[in-house]
């Protein structure tokens, strides 16, 4: 029933509030995206389009408003970027073995591009920025919470069931993100009731990875958890919140698990079958992209030629990479590569204060973005995840931050971020990081 109130209350109610504010049916429609109410609470809530009428009513709200500002700032390329991208997806698409299978790719494709227009025209402050942060950590929190539920119930949905369109697999990579998100929020300087939210959604998150038995998102969780932990400041209190988490990941993963993570280093004569058919598949995947190099063979076309390869009909690629270059030849992986490239080049100065001077919740927004698209970049590499809409919100947080903090010379040659036509100080006063907070 609360799932059925939930749902009513922000698809209906919520589109009434997105015609006059299309920020407020942003955040609904990113919510909606990552939840998925039916999916999630499949006994209550009955099958609809929720997500499109949120959509639709954003919008309408963003027309009524003038279409937002359209000053990107830094934060074009990644727009033109993700642009070229979709607009290469219908050339390849007019080329494809099946062209009836790659319009519906196509279309779901521009369902993301659109709302990412949107947010770059209304997100014009940090302020917003930080609400859609918590609205993605809050909705992967509460997507952890319910299969946690399930499986200390004695029924584990992660790896029986997987979540909605996404097997095990897939819903790993979700939890990697919320794990990459909160682990900067509770090693960064945010007020206390942040940090203790975003630690139960951070063990939430790393429990359902463990639990859902995805060697990719294991091997995502370690190299996000390195990666941030070379990301953020070491001081003492630093290494202690690592190791303690580092022993609650330990114990909570159990033998089951870790014999299972250790399966995907094994020698080919030891090798299971799953973890052997996946390198069989890239390497198939590399030969449809070095006879198809510029075109493909057309989005949602490489189940349609699987059993050419001998494998059953309609199999999976398991791989999201290759699976792009087999589908939309080199220049579509060059163009999804970049967009994810540039993206992670332009925020690490900021997460690593390189490029001049900025404020700690500056930093780690570029920190919680690059070190969450670590793990989605490991773990897609393992599963086929090409629409999944999570990372281009990610983007679309480091769009809108490039935007507010262009880089300026200074003229004594030192780089400084200016936000707002204010030069942002790297000392902060003890007054300023007190309402820090208030960001």
């Amino acid at each position: 029933m609360k799932g059925l109130i939930f749902t009513y209350v922000l698809a209906y109610g919520g589109s009434l509030v997105a015609l006059f504010n299309p920020f407020a049916g942003l955040l609904i429609y990113i919510c909606f995206s990552i939840l998925k109410p039916q999916m999630v609470w499949p006994w209550s809530v009955p099958p609809g389009h929720y997500s499109r009428i949120i959509g639709v009513a954003m919008i309408v709200g963003w027309l009524f408003h003038g279409f937002g500002r359209w000053n990107f700032g830094r934060g074009r390329v990644l727009l033109i970027l993700f642009f070229l991208y979709w607009l290469w997806m219908i050339i390849a698409t007019l080329f494809s073995v099946n062209s009836i299978v790659s319009w519906p790719y196509v279309e779901t494709t521009f369902k993301i591009l659109l709302p990412f227009v949107v947010g770059l025209t209304v997100l014009h402050s940090w302020v917003q920025i930080k609400q859609v942060l918590w609205v993605i950590i809050g909705s992967i929190g509460f997507v952890a919470l319910e299969f946690n539920l399930s499986y200390f119930s004695g029924y584990n949905r992660a790896a029986l069931d997987g979540f909605g369109s996404l097997d095990n697999n897939g819903l790993a990579v979700i939890m990697v993100i919320g794990f990459g998100l909160t682990f900067f929020i509770v090693n960064g300087i945010f007020p206390w009731w942040e940090k203790a939210l975003a630690l139960i959604i951070n063990l939430l998150s790393l429990h359902t990875i463990l639990f859902s038995y995805s060697r990719g998102g294991m091997m995502a969780l370690i190299f996000t958890a390195s990666f941030g932990f070379f990301l953020i400041p070491k001081k003492p209190k630093h290494y202690f919140i690592f190791a303690i988490l580092l022993l609650i990941g330990i114990r909570l993963a159990g033998p089951a698990v870790s014999e299972r993570f250790m399966s995907s280093f094994a020698s080919a004569e030891n090798r299971d079958a799953s973890a052997q058919s996946r390198l069989d598949l890239w390497i198939d995947c590399v030969d449809v992209m070095w006879h198809n190099p510029i075109v493909g063979i057309g989005p949602a076309n490489w189940a349609l030629i699987a059993s050419d390869y001998g494998w059953e009909d309609r199999k999976a690629a398991h791989t999201t990479w290759l699976q792009v270059g087999a589908e939309l030849g080199l220049p579509g992986l060059l163009l999804i590569g970049c967009f994810y490239g540039i993206c992670f080049k332009r925020m690490w100065p900021i997460a690593r204060g390189q490029i001049g001077e900025h404020e700690p919740f500056h930093q780690a927004v570029a920190q919680m973005v690059i070190g969450s698209l670590v793990g989605f970049i490991v773990s897609s590499q393992f599963v086929s995840l090409i629409n999944l809409e999570v990372p281009y919100y990610l983007v679309l947080l480091a769009a809108v931050a490039l935007k507010l903090a262009p880089v300026n010379s200074s003229n004594d040659g030192k780089s400084q971020i200016s936000v707002n036509g204010g030069i942002i100080l790297r000392s902060l006063s003890k007054e300023s990081k007190q309402s820090y907070g208030k960001i």
